[in-house]
């Protein structure tokens, strides 16, 4: 938005002002005051003969007092009356408007016809759309001045008001010079303060946004901006460039600020035709698109899945035109074409995916269109429209083999990725921001640098981001004021895709960098929320304009990657606004003190916690440290002290036979060298190895001084372990199988005696076990 060197100004106050009572307006010229006759007299046709081509003759019309310019009398009056209005005040521009009425009269000889009734194409011709143009029907002496005074004539006189034709010409100063400049700038500032308030740059020299609003007045006839309307700027946006739609898009919201003018409509897509569809199928499409109350982005992508079954059908079915003809076996044979369909097969893929065309498609895209298909027979049969010929939830199921592909998989940023990442969105500097074609800074830094600190820390949807509102940061004071120094920071999420609004907690940097960016908002008018309908004043708002979500994706994303020197894609794709989402979720769950299931969905805002694990991921570390702490090995082994005799071994009787080793069994010592491998071991049965600890032998084992106490690990079995875990009744029921089991020495305890002495011999280990 820039503006002429004319015009130029300090920038305005903040805020929008309130519209002065401007005077009312009347045209300076009341052309019916003059004999607009379109047909020449004799004496002025002879006049007009009379001048000839003399360029002399030409170049005075008005200062002449002959008596060939008193027969044109009747044509020069209202000209030179139109050069008085267009303020011909130095030499200079009364040159300009002599010529110009020059150039006019000397067309009126080549016309044959007063200018008063000419049509708009001779106008056009006179005046000339180019340069070139204008160059092929005037004089070398009629320049681009002339030719500015020259469109003012026609204008002021009311033969020519719609300029729009001409093409490119001074709108400022032809405004200035017919309206007055005062009121020109005045009206051009009035708009400016608004737009200003919200954020646009003041003007620069050579503008645009001036020279559309004095085209806007000057189509409109008046320079008040009251008597603006709608059918006025409409006809200016048809054949407008783009720059100019924008300017005018800015034009009708600052008037609507100032209540002189209904807000601009918001932009419909209208959709295009489809040649490779039958149109009978796509008028029912339609007709379920205008019909259904899901979200537009539901609707669009329902209506995209459905119009390709629409494709197929006219490829392999081209009988069937409506959904009142399918069938269960046509449902099958759709199913069965999804399942081995393709990327790129019965539809119009976009540029984004034309590298993948030919590859097979994924599980979740199969079962994405099966299910669209059976949301619009399901909604065609609920409305009455066609009948129940099958049942869409079974007839359009997704095979098991599809389904079991599905599950979740969230895509996690790797963790040194995103750790370059944070570090980019805290260093973000003016410099890093993105731009747009023509190199300007989209947004503020502090309103870029807290979006991105919003998507580094929140966790939330990108539709969710840009829906915050003001005043959503809120700080609580800590419970335990001597632990935590700094209080809580805690942001209220509005109503958002699957529940109501919410409170989660989040990192005292975002919530400050939320401030910083709101304490330096420019005051925004309300806008309504996409979800919930309601005026609310939205945080992430600049220019009157709510920032777009694929801002995220588009811009602001690509600039962190560029700081942050990573890629913008990984093995799992491209790193998206979803991705964050899917990453803190995981971070928060590997955590070193965790966030539980339920904990993380209340974080997240999700209404059940099979959500929430589509968004969860357990790091190989955090699932290593968990195996590690269940203790699976460990839970099958126990300890048991063992004698060593030293003596034995130093002396070599050992090798003759001599026991050496003594298990402690709690009531005596069992010299079994292969204690480990004995099935009586955690109920000894006294056999030939069993020494107890009351006799005089381990007595006096136990007074030896070269003896070494020693810890050996046994393996359990299952009813060892499970004697140990479940008590009394697992060792009733291990001694009764180990009853007629042979002991190392070789007779069984049912031989021996001991069959019914259960709890007697058992182990010190299992003993203690029992006792607790």
């Amino acid at each position: 938005m820039t503006a002429p060197r004319a015009l130029r100004r300090p920038a305005p106050a903040a805020g929008p002002p309130l519209p002065d009572r401007e005077p009312a307006w009347r045209w300076p010229i009341d052309p019916a005051a003059y004999d607009r006759s379109p047909t020449l007299t004799a004496e002025e046709v002879a006049a007009l003969a009379t001048l000839g081509d003399d360029v002399r003759h030409w170049r005075r019309p008005v200062l002449a007092a002959r008596p060939t310019w008193r027969k044109l009398a009747r044509l020069l009056c209202p000209l030179t009356d139109a050069c008085a209005l267009l303020a011909a005040d130095t030499p200079r521009q009364r040159r300009c408007a002599s010529a110009a009425v020059a150039a006019v009269l000397r067309a009126c000889r080549r016309e044959g016809t007063a200018f008063w009734g000419w049509p708009a194409p001779t106008w056009v011709r006179l005046l000339g759309p180019t340069q070139a143009a204008f160059r092929a029907v005037q004089p070398s002496w009629v320049d681009r001045q002339v030719r500015h005074s020259l469109i003012g004539l026609p204008y002021v006189l009311r033969c020519f008001p719609d300029l729009r034709p001409l093409g490119s010409y001074n709108r400022v100063t032809l405004a200035a010079k017919i309206f007055g400049r005062a009121r020109v700038q005045a009206a051009v500032e009035q708009l400016e303060a608004v737009l200003h308030g919200w954020g646009y740059a003041p003007s620069k020299p050579g503008g645009v946004f001036p020279r559309i609003v004095c085209e806007a007045l000057l189509l409109n006839g008046s320079p008040r901006l009251a008597d603006l309307s709608v059918p006025c700027l409409d006809a200016l946006r048809r054949r407008a460039p783009a720059g100019t739609r924008a300017g005018l898009f800015q034009v009708q919201r600052a008037l609507a600020a100032l209540g002189l003018m209904a807000p601009p409509a918001p932009a419909t897509r209208c959709p295009r035709p489809d040649p490779g569809v039958d149109p009978t199928w796509a008028a029912w499409v339609e007709r379920w698109a205008t019909t259904t109350t899901v979200a537009p982005a539901t609707r669009r992508h329902v209506r995209l899945c459905v119009l390709m079954a629409g494709r197929w059908l006219v490829a392999a079915h081209p009988s069937v035109r409506e959904p009142a003809a399918w069938t269960r076996e046509l449902c099958a044979a759709y199913v069965a074409v999804v399942a081995r369909m393709q990327v790129g097969e019965y539809s119009r893929p976009p540029a984004g995916i034309r590298a993948r065309l030919g590859q097979p498609l994924r599980a979740r895209s199969k079962a994405a269109y099966l299910g669209t298909l059976r949301q619009f027979f399901r909604d065609c049969q609920e409305w009455g429209w066609i009948p129940r010929r099958f049942d869409p939830a079974r007839a359009l199921a997704p095979p098991r083999a599809i389904t079991a592909l599905i599950g979740p998989l969230p895509r996690v940023i790797a963790e040194p990725i995103w750790a370059k990442l944070l570090w980019a969105g805290l260093h973000l500097a003016l410099a890093d921001l993105p731009t747009d074609r023509g190199g300007h800074y989209c947004y503020p830094l502090a309103l870029v640098r807290a979006l991105a600190l919003t998507w580094l820390f929140s966790g939330l949807r990108s539709d969710e981001i840009v829906r915050l509102r003001v005043g959503c940061v809120r700080w609580q004071a800590p419970a335990d004021p001597d632990g935590t120094p700094d209080p809580v920071c805690l942001l209220d999420i509005p109503i958002h895709k699957t529940g109501t609004a919410f409170t989660k907690p989040v990192d005292p940097l975002l919530g400050k960098a939320l401030e910083a960016w709101q304490a330096v908002r420019p005051v925004q008018p309300l806008l309504p929320d996409r979800r919930t309908g309601e005026l609310v004043a939205l945080l992430f708002c600049y220019r009157a304009k709510r920032v777009a979500r694929d801002f995220i994706n588009l811009s602001l994303i690509p600039a962190l990657c560029r700081k942050a020197g990573v890629p913008r894609a990984d093995a799992r794709g491209p790193i998206t606004s979803h991705r964050a989402r899917a990453t803190i979720a995981s971070q928060l769950y590997n955590a070193k003190e965790p966030m539980t299931l339920f904990e993380l969905q209340a974080w997240l805002g999700h209404r059940s916690p099979q959500s929430t694990q589509h968004y969860t991921q357990i790091t190989p570390t955090h699932l290593t440290q968990a195996y590690t702490d269940a203790g699976y090995f460990a839970r099958n082994l126990r300890h048991i002290e063992v004698l060593i005799d030293r003596e034995a071994i130093q002396g070599g009787v050992a090798a003759a036979g001599t026991p050496w080793q003594y298990f402690d069994s709690g009531h005596g010592y069992c010299s079994y060298s292969f204690f480990e491998q004995c099935p009586h071991r955690m109920a000894c049965a006294r056999c030939d190895f069993y020494l107890p600890k009351a006799s005089s032998q381990a007595q006096l084992l136990e007074a030896k001084e070269h003896l070494q106490r020693m810890l050996t690990t046994i393996p359990l079995t299952e009813d060892e372990r499970a004697a140990v875990d479940e008590g009394a009744e697992a060792v009733d029921r291990l001694l009764s199988r180990l009853a007629d089991t042979p002991t190392p020495a070789g007779p069984t305890p049912r031989e021996l005696g001991h069959g019914s002495e259960p709890r007697s011999l058992m182990a010190p280990c299992m003993q203690k076990k029992l006792d607790s």
